[in-house]
């Protein structure tokens, strides 16, 4: 098992269920339409090739949903790779797990016409998840990694290679899925608390047909941890969160992300800006900033309170 993925089913994971008895995951986003001419050139181009199709097919939407809809369309086709793990959320809080066994094949006239073979090894319970795996778990995204989570993921499949023994898997991870938690957290706290800050006062996270697609936001570089709108509709913003100091590496991240806002997912009149949120900045990053006008630096706090209880 290298990477692990959730795909959903069909809205609700209704699907589910007809797709593990067939042995596939599938996905729609556009319909009756040949894909394979445009895959095998990776992300960037698949979505150039694919997002004005999609427009063409459905004129009443934004780039920004063209881009969602397309990213998760490649990922489930090509995106995914020979041997991840796939969970496929179902409506009783359950996931069926498999592993993906071959390439993308098209299935014109079903519910699901492009599809992937799965060898589907059995399900397990959300309750059985870590919160922070089950909060992840439980994105709205149609398909999106779980990168952090592996280590977890083969102790609750049993999927773990077996000249790696689990506990050795667990620690060659755990820092980093320390730190994915404690970013993870923030951003949720951040998205839940998003209407009291100051940023809630000029931007909304953005959403699409009434759901929110603006956390984890996928791009050809990685999915951006927040995509918010300006009230006026005129900017768009990229926030990019870190766990205590950040470096001034973060700059030339976050400005790999507003390079694809700015390029794939922009219209007429609108522009792209960014913010970085952290505890603390440096010099470096001050330095950096300096002469990167449209990204500003966030402070967050964490504070800790004790209130006596009358006894």
């Amino acid at each position: 098992m290298t990477t692990a993925w959730v795909v959903r089913l069909g809205r609700g994971g209704r699907n589910a269920e007809e797709m593990v008895q067939a042995g596939y995951l599938g996905v729609d986003f556009i319909g009756d339409y040949d894909i394979r001419p445009h895959l095998g050139g990776g992300a960037e181009v698949f979505r150039g090739a694919m997002n004005s199709v999609f427009l063409e097919l459905n004129p009443e939407k934004s780039r920004i949903a063209a881009g969602l809809a397309m990213g998760n369309l490649w990922a489930a086709c090509e995106g995914i790779n020979e041997g991840d793990l796939v969970l496929a959320p179902k409506p009783d809080r359950t996931y069926q797990y498999g592993v993906v066994t071959g390439g993308y094949e098209y299935h014109p006239g079903t519910d699901l016409p492009h599809r992937r073979p799965v060898d589907w090894k059995g399900s397990l319970s959300r309750d059985d998840m870590s919160p922070t795996l089950a909060s992840s778990a439980g994105s709205l995204m149609t398909v999106f990694q779980l990168t952090a989570h592996t280590a977890e993921l083969a102790t609750l499949t049993q999927l773990a290679d077996p000249a790696q023994p689990i506990a050795q898997a667990i620690s060659a991870q755990v820092e980093d899925q320390l730190a994915f938690q404690m970013e993870k957290q923030l951003e949720d706290f951040l998205v839940h608390n998003w209407a009291s800050t100051s940023l809630g006062r000029e931007y909304d996270i953005y959403t699409e047909d009434g759901q929110p697609v603006g956390q984890q936001y996928p791009s050809d570089t990685g999915p951006m941890d927040i995509l918010a709108i300006s009230k006026d509709r005129t900017r768009l913003l990229v926030v990019e969160l870190k766990r205590g100091r950040a470096s001034d590496a973060v700059v030339g991240q976050i400005q790999r992300y507003m390079g694809f806002v700015q390029e794939a997912l922009l219209e007429p009149g609108q522009s792209v800006e960014g913010v970085i949120i952290a505890q603390e900045d440096d010099l470096r990053i001050r330095r950096a900033l300096s002469m990167a006008r449209n990204i500003r630096f966030m402070k967050y706090r964490v504070e800790f309170h004790l209130e006596p209880v009358a006894g």
